[in-house]
């Protein structure tokens, strides 16, 4: 069995890195499987710093589609038509795609137009908002997708409720956590931990990442200044990209106790994931992480990719709303958190799961 396994985005190596060892494994055991993994981007791509295939204990991809595009159209249009390309050299009989970015919909078209069977991973989130553009491509790649692996059971309901037939949906589990059971052991403390005088447990780890967020320049002013007030000065460490850095700067916001920070590697910023008193973020997998590792974790979102991790998990969702965001770092800082409980077959064995499942 040959896989074409494709990311299209930095976060899906995380949950591909699974997935090759898994197969990896299957193959020592003797098991008549292998894969070929795919970067829709280039090798260039400023998001793959040089640590992160050694530190996901992963092989780099073995060949770069090269598409560069901002234009979400244009982006889907050059990527079909060099996956196409790709398929026509490399013949395989799976292609697993994940997530729901635009290079996800994009290979699993290709795939189901050369008879390819398609594994989604991560099947069956929804946001039921149709101006997301990530909706869209949530709800075609399940459409077209043969394998359907979630991570709980809301998602094997959202599948359900469109159609889709029970015998193509498999609750798996959250394939994130095997990652970050993976390389809890591994983790990194930065070299500037102990420059700025922090502390485990004893600062606020703060992540921005949506371009609508960052691009309502008073909303953004306003939230920053809550968390800086309510933070009652603890540390509160922002390591970001530059797109980021810069819109926080453009705010004029400047406080002793907010440092604004190079995006870390991947075991440096999961060292800061694991030793924060707690978490405020835009990103939903950084909120599943959370979870896992049972951190307090306020997210800027309406709503949850996982609703597992606010419905039992240690999420709360406060969207830009400044008066709930206010309210929950009051908790928080009032050592009142809710103890969040790990949802069903978040265990860490996710990627197994999956290649008995294609195995068999």
């Amino acid at each position: 069995m040959k896989i074409t396994i494709v990311a299209g985005a930095r976060p899906n190596f995380m949950k591909i890195a699974p997935i090759t060892r898994a197969i990896e494994l299957a193959q020592k055991q003797g098991k008549n499987i292998s894969y070929r993994l795919i970067y829709t981007s280039s090798r260039e791509d400023t998001s793959l710093d040089a640590s992160l295939f050694s530190d996901l204990g992963m092989k780099a991809p073995e060949a770069y589609l090269n598409i560069k595009e901002k234009n979400p159209i244009h982006l889907a249009a050059r990527i079909m038509m060099a996956f196409d390309e790709e398929l026509n050299q490399h013949p395989t009989d799976i292609v697993l795609v994940v997530d729901d970015l635009t290079p996800t919909m994009s290979c699993a078209l290709v795939a189901k137009k050369h008879n390819i069977k398609v594994a989604h991973l991560v099947a069956g989130t929804r946001s039921f908002d149709m101006d997301m553009p990530k909706e869209l491509n949530r709800m075609i790649t399940d459409g077209l997708s043969d394998y359907l692996f979630t991570a709980g059971m809301i998602a094997n309901r959202n599948l359900s409720n469109t159609g889709t037939e029970n015998k193509n949906i498999f609750h798996v589990g959250n394939v994130l956590v095997d990652s970050i059971r993976y390389n809890r052991g591994k983790l990194i403390k930065p070299i500037w931990f102990s420059v700025l005088g922090l502390e485990e447990q004893k600062y606020i780890l703060l992540t921005l990442n949506r371009r609508s967020l960052l691009d309502n320049k008073d909303n953004l002013h306003n939230i920053v200044q809550i968390i800086i007030k309510e933070a009652q000065g603890l540390p509160i460490i922002v390591p970001v990209h530059t797109y980021v850095s810069d819109a926080l700067k453009k705010t004029g916001i400047k406080a002793d106790n907010f440092h604004i920070l190079p995006s870390q590697s991947y075991l440096a910023f999961g060292y800061l994931i694991n030793h924060a008193k707690g978490i405020i973020t835009d990103s939903g997998n950084i909120a599943e992480e959370a979870t896992f590792l049972g951190i307090p974790c306020i997210s800027l979102n309406s709503y949850a990719e996982h609703p597992e991790t606010y419905r039992i998990g240690t999420n709360e969702l406060v969207g830009e709303d400044p008066i709930k965001l206010f309210s929950a770092l009051n908790i928080l800082m009032n050592d009142q958190w809710k103890k969040g409980e790990l949802p069903e077959r978040w265990d860490g064995h996710t990627a197994e799961r999956i290649i008995q499942i294609l195995l068999d």
